[in-house]
């Protein structure tokens, strides 16, 4: 494996003051993998997929979204209390609702890179 040291890379770590875990936030992945007609159906159900999701957008939890260009599924990030909102979102997506995906997974995440300030 390469080093990292001296390449200038440490130092970057060096200067960012490490935030111990009380301060971190946290996120949540959604993976939503689509089903053999997800293209077609997703046409379908664009709008209601999208509204459901502008209350989480407007309220800033919504850190990003967005379809894979290779048409195998979405990926969604956001910023919400627990796991269980997560799931909860997930599962009342319109895109899980109607089947455009046929697998959806959420995960907790902690976001790295960029550096964000604590709440």
């Amino acid at each position: 494996m390469k080093s990292l040291v001296g390449t200038g890379i440490d130092s970057l770590w060096m200067e960012r003051p490490f935030n111990p875990p009380a301060y971190r936030i946290m996120k949540f992945v959604i993976l939503g993998f689509d089903g053999p007609e997800g293209q077609m159906k997703r046409k379908l159900h664009r709008s209601a997929h999208l509204a459901s999701l502008e209350p989480l957008n407007k309220a800033g939890k919504v850190i990003l979204a967005g379809p894979f260009t290779d048409q195998t599924g979405s990926l969604i990030i956001i910023d919400v209390d627990s796991l269980d909102e997560a799931k909860r979102i997930a599962t009342n997506d319109p895109y899980t609702v109607h089947e455009i995906f046929e697998r959806v997974e959420v995960h907790p995440f902690e976001q790295v890179l960029p550096f964000s300030s604590p709440r």
